[in-house]
């Protein structure tokens, strides 16, 4: 978060090269004159409160026919449990990337991706990628553990205290499940972990939630034990928050990476050498120095995982089928690995633990959420963890075509035609 004495200097030229120092140092002083009107009516969408909400932007008539168009105001009702403050929707290009051939567990098929995203390339790429794997006979996948945690944290006068109360904590665990439990007819508590940091003590709380990503879901039955202790514990907390910032939500954390925060999946393939020269123009043996290199640059940088871009396909995929976007900021953290095989193949695998998607709840019943996920054939129950191993298969495919371009030259290149529309002089 630091920057060298010539970048500092040199942003600080930037900002006096047209104002004096005083004026500069006035537009960063506090204003207390009367605000501007609050946006009204919450979650109301009746034509009175959408009407009064853009009435506050009197500037911005020409905006209002892009995002409060026909269609949008006449089943804008639909929108009303999953947006506050409603104007309109923006309409993002959606894309399909396929076919996917997957072997998995619970996902088993071709799939033609649906993927929502202004990237230029990014959908051609996966689609590559998915041609790819397809004509190596698919990519089998596995759900292998399942999980989301809540993880609310307790303070207390001393270490003493604490380590009472996680005591008698470990001896009610069957009172939290019940409690919890009693808040939702899907959720299960399936463990509880316990840290200690001085006179402050977390309870992680992992559940299954079904076919929902299930972030609301946890967040109530975690309320549910919260009160619980309160009313029972004999070490009284002097004050307690509902998330402590241990569960790993919406960012990315070695601890879910180690263990698991929504659905845990891998995929894998093997590729013949004459695949991979006939599509993506390089070697097995190439492929594997670029992402040995790629792994050590990721531990000379810092990162959480060794992988490409997760973030692209998951962030297009989420959008799409009305997953929470926001996290792809823990989905992406994962790792991929390139081997050359007997035989001079290429294996290539992902892992990524901390999937976090459903099918049911949240965003997924919004009309072209929900059709989106329609095109895939996994709206509704029973659902999710199908899901979960096509988001894995989706993300073995882009390695494949990023690492592949990369290898070839061939990035730049389609980046320059598909982004710019121009075609490369050289050929």
């Amino acid at each position: 978060m630091s920057a060298d004495r010539r970048q500092a200097r040199h942003h600080l030229e930037r900002l006096l090269s047209n104002r004096s120092l005083d004026e500069l140092l006035a537009q960063l002083v506090p204003r207390f004159d009367e605000a501007p009107p609050k946006v009204p009516g919450g979650a109301n969408v009746s034509d009175e409160a959408v009407q009064r909400r853009w009435e506050l932007l009197p500037d911005a008539a020409d905006s209002r026919p892009e995002l409060l168009d026909a269609d949008t105001d006449a089943r804008k009702d639909s929108f009303k449990k999953n947006i506050e403050h409603f104007i309109g929707t923006v309409k993002i290009p959606v894309g399909l990337a396929g076919p996917l051939r997957i072997h998995g567990l619970f996902a088993s098929g071709d799939y033609y991706v649906p993927l929502a995203t202004t990237e230029a390339a990014l959908v051609a790429s996966y689609s590559r990628g998915s041609h790819l794997l397809t004509e190596a006979g698919g990519c089998t996948a596995a759900l292998l553990n399942e999980g989301i945690c809540r993880a609310p944290g307790f303070a207390f006068r001393n270490l003493r205290e604490s380590g009472m109360f996680v005591l008698w904590a470990t001896e009610h665990e069957d009172d939290f499940r019940r409690v919890a439990e009693a808040t939702t007819r899907f959720g299960k508590l399936n463990d509880m972990r316990i840290t200690i940091e001085g006179n402050h003590a977390y309870l992680c709380f992992e559940f299954w939630t079904a076919d929902a990503s299930g972030q609301n879901m946890v967040t109530l039955a975690t309320e549910a034990i919260c009160e619980y202790i309160e009313q029972h514990s004999p070490v009284k907390p002097q004050y307690h928050f509902i998330e402590a910032n241990l569960s790993g939500d919406k960012k990315a954390s070695a601890q879910s990476f180690l263990l698991v925060r929504g659905r845990k999946v891998s995929a894998e393939a093997v590729l013949s050498a004459d695949l991979v020269q006939k599509r993506l123009r390089t070697t097995p043996e190439h492929m594997v120095n670029f992402w040995r290199m790629c792994a050590m640059g990721g531990i000379l940088s810092g990162t959480v995982g060794i992988q490409g871009h997760f973030a692209n396909g998951l962030a297009a995929l989420y959008l799409a089928c009305g997953q929470d976007v926001a996290c792809v900021a823990e989905s992406a953290v994962g790792v991929t690995r390139f081997e050359v095989i007997e035989g001079g193949d290429l294996y290539a695998s992902v892992t990524l633990p901390n999937i976090m998607v459903g099918t049911i709840g949240g965003g997924t019943a919004l009309p072209s959420q929900n059709a989106c996920l329609e095109i895939l054939g996994l709206a509704g129950a029973g659902k999710a963890q199908a899901l979960a191993e096509v988001c894995a298969g989706l993300c073995l495919a882009g390695e494949l075509s990023l690492m592949g371009a990369m290898c070839s030259g061939d990035f730049s290149r389609a980046h320059r035609l598909l982004a710019r529309g121009k075609q490369n002089k050289k050929g």
